[in-house]
Formats: C-alpha cells, sequence, structure tokens
C-alpha cells in the first residue's frame, strides 16, 4: 500500500525537500559559499543565550525560601545537572568545579533543540554541522587541557596506552586508541547531536510538505486521505521530536562530564 502511494505521488510530480531546503540563506552573507554569513542560526544561537540568562536571571533576582513556580523551575533544572550528571559522573571530590559548564552545555543544547519545535522559528541550530562541531571542539580543548593539567603531557600515554595489556598487543592496540579517543570521539560527539536534529527536521518538513501536497495537489481522494493520516502521524512525532531533543542534550553534558572525568582519572600504569 505504501509503495502504491509513493508511486503515485512520485509519478504526480511531488518534489521532496532536500538538505538545502532545511536552511535559510544568509541574513548578512559575506563569502561565496553557503554558510559563510550570519544566517537564521547563529541568529538563534544569539537568541538562545538571551532566553537563558534572562529566564535565569529573573527567576533568582528575589529568591525566596519557598519557591514560585518560575524559582522552582530553575531551580529543579539547576538540581538535576548538578547531581544527575555532574556529582554522579565525577564524584564527590571534583564535581563542584564542573557544574557551570554542564549546567550551561545542557541549556544551551536544549534550547537550542528546543527551536526546532516553535512554530516561525522551527530549526534546530545544531541541525548545521557547524554550530555542532564547535561546541564538541570546546568540550575536546577542554577535556584534553584537563588531561594534561592533571597529569602532564604523560596524560598522552595514559589515554592510549591501557593497563595491564601484554606488551606485544600494544603496536596495534595503540593506534586504535588514538583513533578511538583523538579523532573519532569529538566526531561522533557533534555528528550525534547534529545527525539526529538534522533528520528529525527533515522529517517534520517531509511530512508537511508531503500532506499539503497529497491535501491540495493530488486531485485523489485516496491520496487527500493518506494527507490527513500524514498530518494525524506528524503530531506523534511532534511529541517524538521533543522528546528526542531532551534526550540528545542530556547524552551531549553527559558524554562531556565522561570525558572530563576519564581526563581527570586518568591512572599511570
Amino acid at each position: 500500500m505504501l509503495s502504491l502511494v509513493l508511486a503515485n505521488v512520485a509519478s504526480a510530480g511531488f518534489t521532496p525537500p532536500s538538505i538545502s531546503d532545511a536552511h535559510l540563506p544568509e541574513i548578512l552573507p559575506w563569502g561565496a559559499e553557503y554558510g559563510t554569513g550570519f544566517g537564521k542560526q547563529m541568529l538563534m544561537v544569539i537568541l538562545s543565550i538571551v532566553l537563558i540568562s534572562g529566564f535565569f536571571m529573573l527567576a533568582m533576582r528575589k529568591p525566596k525560601l519557598v519557591p514560585g513556580k518560575t524559582q522552582w523551575l530553575a531551580e529543579s533544572g539547576y538540581s538535576f545537572v548538578r547531581n544527575s550528571i555532574a556529582k554522579d559522573i565525577l564524584g564527590e571530590k571534583d564535581f563542584k568545579a564542573w557544574v557551570p559548564l554542564l549546567f550551561g552545555l545542557f541549556f544551551f543544547v536544549l534550547v537550542n533543540n528546543i527551536f526546532g519545535a516553535i512554530p516561525l522559528l522551527q530549526l534546530p541550530s545544531f541541525s548545521h554541522a557547524g554550530a555542532a562541531y564547535a561546541l564538541a571542539l570546546i568540550v575536546y580543548v577542554i577535556w584534553i587541557g584537563v588531561g594534561i593539567r592533571h597529569h602532564g603531557p604523560k596524560y598522552f600515554k595514559l589515554a592510549v596506552v591501557p593497563s595491564g595489556v601484554p606488551g606485544w598487543i600494544l603496536p596495534l592496540l595503540v593506534p586504535l586508541e588514538v583513533i578511538s579517543n583523538f579523532i573519532v570521539r569529538p566526531l561522533t560527539h557533534s555528528l550525534r547531536l547534529m545527525a539526529t536534529m538534522l533528520a528529525g527536521h527533515m522529517i517534520v518538513m517531509l511530512a508537511g510538505t508531503g500532506a499539503a501536497y497529497l491535501i491540495m495537489e493530488s486531485g485523489s481522494l485516496f491520496l487527500q486521505g493518506a494527507g490527513v493520516l500524514a498530518i494525524i502521524g506528524s503530531v506523534a512525532l511532534y511529541f517524538l521530536e521533543l522528546l528526542i531533543m531532551y534526550l540528545q542534550a542530556f547524552v551531549f553534558t553527559l558524554l562531556t562530564a565522561i570525558y572530563v572525568q576519564g581526563a581527570i582519572a586518568a591512572n599511570d600504569h
């Protein structure tokens, strides 16, 4: 049945959205290629900083012993990051110094993800690879710096030479550890976030444009009914996407805490 619908839609001339359609032209272009100017996603990154700062400053402007709804929401968000991520991963001894970074990362990623579910904005900032790469690069530099600060240059040896491994297997294992820790890790840290947000955005675009075409242009009662079903199904996808937006913010922050903890706890062997 699905293949018949797709065949009918394709034959009727429907052109599905592409990745290029997911990104608007730059507001202030200053280069010849896409992505070299000031675009909507850059604007939303700035907007997210304003919104996050404004919300928490407003919530804690006059803190009360018995918090109101806004203060309670702000304190709950802080407590979640402090206790469920920083304290659980980094431990009682080291976690306090890293709460501000992890707190900022979690809400920065979360708000920029949620932009994709807000009408008119309707574009997650991290659906563009450049934003995800930049954030992962910042984290990459931080945890390597932490490793060097705690262990000196010896950290690079600690990070790639597993403890208790026989010497004869090290020529094979060390290159794999170098690739895994210093190349694959930052790439997956960024691409996981970008790919998930881009995929969700593309699904929403496809559902919207496909349903509109089926209802308005297909001229077939059967296809119009399929368009209505697509709209109904997109509501469920919308709430699923909201959950994924939250989970990706949590995963990105959690992995950051894990990388920092690994850099602090690296042991000589």
